[in-house]
């Protein structure tokens, strides 16, 4: 959803029986909107059920979008200051492969417990995980949402890499910033513990516009079956 304040939607999301994505895109409308369509190309291409070493071709598929942008800015100069986030997960089995830049955010929902998948790659989290603020605090700082990495062409970027073991019945959820930073995860988990994933979808993103939705909101739910 474009949300309530922006005029365009720089989000990109992806689903496949395998593969989940999303990205949040920055820079201008077009500019963002590219990048993030970019990542998520490119990440939704690889052949993942072919690879043994998952996270290894997440990681070079993040180098692939870094690469792809800076030639994007080397042709569109006016493109400069382009970039987005992304977070991935990918399942082979009984194991999810997770990639993630930036701060948008990946969660599993287990017997009624909601699991923070991803850390925000955000200044407010560094301030965080210093003790220096509390997470409460965090979500209203007034720099919450300038982040310190993100893949924009420019900066070598790293994501962080995890693995994950999941069960038949996990519900996963990716989600830009739009939706968490409005919808706190005591209530992502009402929400998601609801109905299915398309009605717990609408649930998020209605509640998301409601709070006023002041960034487009973007999310992803699905199902270990």
């Amino acid at each position: 959803d474009v949300g309530l304040v922006r005029q365009g939607n720089e989000d990109s999301g992806y689903a496949s029986d395998s593969l989940l994505i999303v990205a949040d895109g920055m820079g201008g409308h077009v500019a963002g909107e590219m990048a993030s369509a970019t990542v998520t190309a490119i990440l939704a291409g690889l052949p993942i059920a072919e690879s043994e070493d998952v996270l290894t071709q997440l990681a070079d598929a993040v180098d692939d979008a870094q690469l792809e942008m800076r030639h994007i800015i080397a042709d569109q100069p006016d493109f400069q200051g382009m970039g987005t986030t992304v977070t991935v997960v990918c399942w082979q089995g009984d194991r999810a492969s997770i990639a993630h830049v930036g701060d948008s955010r990946a969660y599993m929902l287990r017997n009624g417990e909601l699991l923070r998948l991803t850390k925000d790659h955000t200044y407010v989290q560094t301030l965080v995980d210093a003790g220096q603020i509390t997470a409460a605090q965090a979500a209203t700082h007034r720099r919450r949402n300038l982040l310190i990495r993100a893949i924009d062409g420019v900066n070598t970027v790293e994501p962080d890499l995890s693995i994950r073991e999941v069960h038949p019945g996990d519900r996963i959820m990716l989600c830009t910033d739009g939706l968490s930073g409005v919808i706190n995860d005591g209530e992502i988990r009402e929400m998601l513990s609801r109905s299915d994933p398309p009605g717990a979808v609408t649930a998020l993103v209605d509640a998301a516009i409601e709070r006023g939705a002041p960034d487009n909101v973007t999310c992803v739910v699905a199902d270990v079956a």
